[in-house]
């Protein structure tokens, strides 16, 4: 029998506890939101299938407890993980300041290279916004990756999001990310992106494309430094 799917690849989120992890995948998976859902106990996982650049890409995406008491065993799972989520909840301020901290743990427990993806939840919230947009896109540029604002609730970005994810993996295993020139939203400036799912790439100083400070404009030509972006796909299990 033909297998379902082209690729497998195992997601990750983590962040804070109440921050809407469960919801997100929830309605990824699903496309339903339940308001009393309770804190996730360990960690659990849903299952869903997308289509992407033309291959069918099974999604096994890891829902982690936020409790610093389950610490032990959310970390890991951080190894197998092809793409990891962090998530803070834009009406928690103190959400927001403790990605620090979930980053430094992706440095210290995650296979070197792993995608990484930051997700503003519950922009339904307007009225409670305690964490402005604008700080979280300085702190995606930073650390050079994606930043998308998100609404389990209302269904705001949550499928954009994991398929942009899972597309930067698609790309990184099939070799060096594709590279294009998009409008900096911030500055107005041209800034580095990878493809048009409507989020922008920033790479660190240090990053992705050859060193190249965030809003600096290098040749195309020089692009062919870049670092090789590609790591070895986890095998399917």
């Amino acid at each position: 029998m033909a297998k379902a799917y082209d690729h497998l690849f195992k997601l990750l989120l983590i962040g804070d506890s109440g921050v809407g992890k469960t919801c997100l995948i929830i309605r990824f998976a699903e496309d339903s939101f339940n308001s009393t859902y309770i804190s996730t106990i360990g960690i659990d996982f849903k299952i869903r299938t997308v289509d992407i650049e033309g291959k069918k890409i099974k999604l096994q995406v890891w829902d982690t407890a936020g409790q610093e008491r389950f610490k032990t065993i959310t970390t890991a799972y951080y190894r197998g993980a092809m793409g990891i989520i962090l998530v803070y909840d834009i009406t928690d301020e103190k959400s927001f300041e403790n990605i620090q901290n979930w980053m430094k743990s992706i440095k210290e427990n995650a296979s070197a290279g792993v995608e990484r993806l930051l997700l503003g939840n519950k922009c339904d919230m307007e009225a409670k916004r305690k964490v402005r947009k604008e700080q979280a896109t300085k702190l995606a540029q930073e650390h050079g990756i994606r930043f998308f604002e998100t609404s389990a609730k209302s269904s705001v970005n949550v499928d954009e999001a994991f398929s942009c994810l899972a597309r930067d993996i698609l790309l990184k295993s099939g070799g060096r990310r594709s590279v294009s020139w998009v409008r900096c939203a911030g500055c107005g400036c041209s800034c580095v992106g990878s493809d048009s799912c409507g989020a922008l790439r920033f790479p660190a100083g240090a990053g992705d494309f050859g060193g190249f400070p965030p809003h600096s404009h290098p040749a195309p030509a020089l692009l062919s430094r870049s670092r090789e972006m590609a790591a070895r796909p986890l095998a399917p299990s």
